[in-house]
């Protein structure tokens, strides 16, 4: 067996596309969870006044398109993640990447239409990373269905109390201490 059969063939072999593939749905899934949440936060009225101080293209959406933006980003942040982990409905994940990227595709025309041209970059690698995620959990790499499990179970609700810690009360603490 030669030098480059032993490393391609080693089990410490750290990328590989299922790997990258995880790694980017949990980051992704964090920072879609974080980022829409603090737009569900804007649901009370005293926070959606004082936001577009903190970012302008808020004071051009209607509160109720904001907070239903939030919404889907977080339960798209999730659903990158959870659907996956437990095997209950594994086709949610490539189906909420997706989402993703169209969500990220109509933030990128939004911007483009109100001159704001460095948020584009952003929007782009953001939707592209999340179609990524999608063309591989459907045709590349899919998570097959499972049984839930009382360990996956646990590891599931372990990744949500991990985001309510890092994610979600951090943000909700910015959101309703933070002067704008």
């Amino acid at each position: 067996m030669t030098a480059t059969n032993t490393l391609s063939n080693s089990p410490s072999r750290i990328l590989t596309l299922n790997g990258a593939l995880w790694f980017l749905q949990a980051l992704w899934g964090f920072f879609f969870a974080g980022s829409g949440f603090g737009k569900v936060l804007l649901y009370d009225a005293a926070l959606y006044e004082a936001a577009p101080r903190a970012v302008a293209w808020y004071a051009a959406v209607p509160q109720t398109l904001i907070v239903f933006i939030g919404v889907v980003e977080v339960l798209g942040g999730i659903g990158l993640i959870l659907p996956a982990m437990t095997g209950v409905k594994p086709k949610l994940t490539p189906l909420a990447a997706a989402g993703l990227a169209l969500t990220m595709v109509l933030a990128t025309a939004f911007h483009l239409m109100r001159g704001e041209y460095a948020l584009i970059p952003a929007n782009l690698v953001l939707g592209g990373v999340s179609a990524f995620i999608a063309l591989g959990r459907w045709n590349l790499r899919p998570t097959t269905a499972a049984t839930l499990t009382t360990p996956r179970l646990l590891k599931s609700l372990a990744v949500l109390a991990v985001m309510a810690l890092l994610v979600f009360a951090p943000t909700w603490y910015t959101m309703t201490h933070a002067q704008f």
